[in-house]
C-alpha cells in the first residue's frame, strides 16, 4: 500500500517542481497572468470556478487515500460492519454540499457568460479601433476600414482603448486568439463574428490560432502590440507610406497556401472586408475551397 502511495505522490511532486522551475526561468502563462482587463476577468472567472470545484474534489481525495489506509488488511483496529448500508446525515452532505457548488457555479455562469459575451461592446468613453480579421493559410490579414490600411501577421492599436475585431476565414475554420488579453473567436468562411478586447497598458502580445487548420498551422502566429495614441498614429503612416496596395490582385496572391512570411502591410485598401464576404455568397462554398 505505501509503494502505491508514493508513485502518485512522487509524480505530484514532480510536477510541482517543474511548474516552479519554469517559473522562475521566466516561464510566461499568459491565461494566469494576463495583460488585458478581459483576460484578467476571464482568469480570476476560472480561478473561482476551480476553487469551487475543489470543495469537493479534496475531501474526496484526502478520504480515498484515508479509507485504503485505515481499513487495510493489516489494520486489526478498523471496524467490520458488513450489514452497514446507509446513514441519513452522510447522506446529507455528499448531496447538499455538491448541490449547493453547482447552484453556485449555474449564478456564476449566467452572469459570467452575459458580462463577458464577446460580442457585446465594451463600456468604455473611447470610440473603438475597428479592425477586420481575415483568417488565411496559413497567415492573419488584418484590415483597417477607418484608417484605409492593412497589415499582414501584425495588428497594432492605441493601449486603453477598446478594439472591435471582425473575423472571418478565407480558409479552413480557424479561430483567433490572443491569450494576454482575452478568449479565442472562431473564423469562419462566409460568416463574420465579432471580439471586444482592450489592452489598459502598451506592450507586445503574441497572438496565434487556436484551432488546427492544416501544415502551416503550427507558424500560424502574429504579434499584437499595444501601442500609446502616437505611436499609433505613427505606426498607421509608416503603414501609409509601404506604397504596396491591397486589390483584389494582390489579395488573390495573399490568399493563396504559404507560410506565414514577414509582417506586411498595405498603404491603401480596395478589397474590403465585406467583399471577401460576399465571394461566399456568389459562389458554392465548396467551388470555393477548391479554389484555394
Amino acid at each position: 500500500m505505501k509503494s502505491r502511495l508514493l508513485i502518485p505522490l512522487s509524480l505530484g511532486i514532480i510536477g510541482f517542481v517543474v511548474l516552479l522551475t519554469v517559473v522562475a526561468h521566466g516561464g510566461q502563462f499568459p491565461l494566469l497572468d494576463p495583460a488585458g482587463t478581459i483576460g484578467l476577468l476571464e482568469r480570476d472567472l476560472m480561478v473561482r470556478t476551480v476553487f469551487l470545484m475543489l470543495i469537493v474534489v479534496i475531501p474526496v481525495f484526502i478520504l480515498i487515500i484515508f479509507v485504503g489506509w485505515f481499513y487495510r488488511a493489516e489494520n486489526t483496529k478498523a471496524k467490520y460492519t458488513p450489514n452497514w448500508e446507509n446513514s441519513a446525515m452522510e447522506e446529507l452532505i455528499w448531496w447538499s454540499v455538491p448541490l449547493e457548488i453547482v447552484l453556485v457555479l449555474a449564478a456564476l455562469t449566467w452572469s459570467s457568460t452575459h458580462e463577458l459575451d464577446p460580442m457585446r461592446a465594451l463600456n468604455h468613453p473611447k470610440d473603438p479601433v475597428v479592425v477586420e480579421v481575415v483568417a488565411l493559410p496559413w497567415k492573419w490579414l488584418f484590415i483597417y476600414p477607418e484608417q484605409g490600411i492593412a497589415s499582414v501577421n501584425e495588428v497594432a492599436f492605441p493601449a486603453d482603448a477598446p478594439i472591435e475585431f471582425h473575423i472571418t476565414a478565407d480558409a479552413p475554420m480557424n479561430s483567433f486568439w490572443i491569450p494576454a488579453l482575452g478568449g479565442q473567436m472562431y473564423a469562419m468562411t462566409g460568416m463574420s463574428t465579432s471580439l471586444h478586447l482592450i489592452a489598459p497598458e502598451p506592450g507586445d502580445f503574441a497572438g496565434r490560432s487556436a484551432n488546427y487548420s492544416g501544415e502551416g498551422f503550427s507558424q500560424m502566429t502574429f504579434t499584437a502590440r499595444a501601442l500609446e495614441d502616437d505611436d499609433f498614429e505613427n505606426w498607421v503612416k509608416d503603414a501609409k507610406a509601404s506604397g504596396a496596395a491591397l486589390t483584389p490582385e494582390t489579395y488573390a496572391v495573399l490568399a493563396e497556401p504559404s507560410d506565414t512570411g514577414p509582417v506586411r502591410y498595405y498603404g491603401s485598401v480596395t478589397m474590403p472586408f465585406s467583399a471577401i464576404l460576399n465571394s461566399f455568397m456568389s459562389m458554392p462554398v465548396m467551388d470555393h475551397i477548391e479554389h484555394h
